[in-house]
C-alpha cells in the first residue's frame, strides 16, 4: 500500500519515448472507494494538464510512474465534466462520519492499493494537537460505497 501524499510530486514517464511527462497532482476517485485515474501538470509550456486513466498506467515505480503511451492521456475537460468521480484535492480535510453520526475526524490522505485499483485505508486527524498526543487514524476501507457532498463523506466502519 501507498498513500496519495506519496505519489503526489512524483514524475511520469511515457514507456515508448522515456520522456518526462509532467508530475502527478492529484487522483480521482469514484464514489465506491475506487482509483480511476491520476491528474498531471503537463511538462513545458505547450502541454496541458492531462488525466491518465489507471488502465494506461503501466507501473508505479519508488521513482516515478510509467505509462505506455503518451496518446492515452486525456484533456483534463473529458474528466471534470463527468460527476460520478471526485478529485482527491475535493475531499481533503472533509469531516468523515460513520452511518451511525459519529465523527471520526478529517480525511488527511488515502491508502492506495499497489495495483491503484481501490482505497485499503483512510488516515484521519483530529487536529495537530491530537495528531502529536494520540496520532493520527488509520480506518480500513469495507468495501461499501461512500456516500461524499460538499459538507462530508459518510463510510460505512
Amino acid at each position: 500500500m501507498r498513500t496519495f501524499s506519496n505519489l503526489k510530486g512524483m514524475p511520469v514517464y511515457c514507456n515508448k519515448s522515456a520522456f518526462l511527462l509532467g508530475h502527478v497532482t492529484d487522483l480521482y476517485l469514484s464514489s465506491k472507494g475506487q482509483v480511476f485515474g491520476l491528474i498531471m501538470e503537463g511538462k513545458g509550456l505547450l502541454n496541458r494538464d492531462r488525466f491518465i486513466p489507471i488502465e494506461a498506467i503501466h507501473a508505479l515505480g519508488e521513482n516515478g510512474v510509467m505509462v505506455e503511451d503518451r496518446d492515452k492521456l486525456l484533456p483534463l475537460q473529458t474528466v471534470k465534466t463527468n460527476d460520478e468521480y471526485i478529485p482527491y484535492d475535493h475531499l481533503h480535510f472533509k469531516s468523515v462520519l460513520t452511518k451511525e453520526g459519529e465523527k471520526l475526524g478529517l480525511l488527511e490522505d488515502v491508502y492506495i492499493s499497489e495495483e491503484m485499483e481501490t482505497i485499503e485505508a483512510y488516515e484521519l486527524t483530529d487536529g495537530f494537537f491530537a495528531d502529536l498526543t494520540e496520532g493520527k487514524k488509520v480506518v480500513k476501507a469495507s468495501g461499501e460505497p461512500l456516500a461524499i457532498s460538499k459538507d462530508a463523506i459518510v463510510i460505512d466502519f
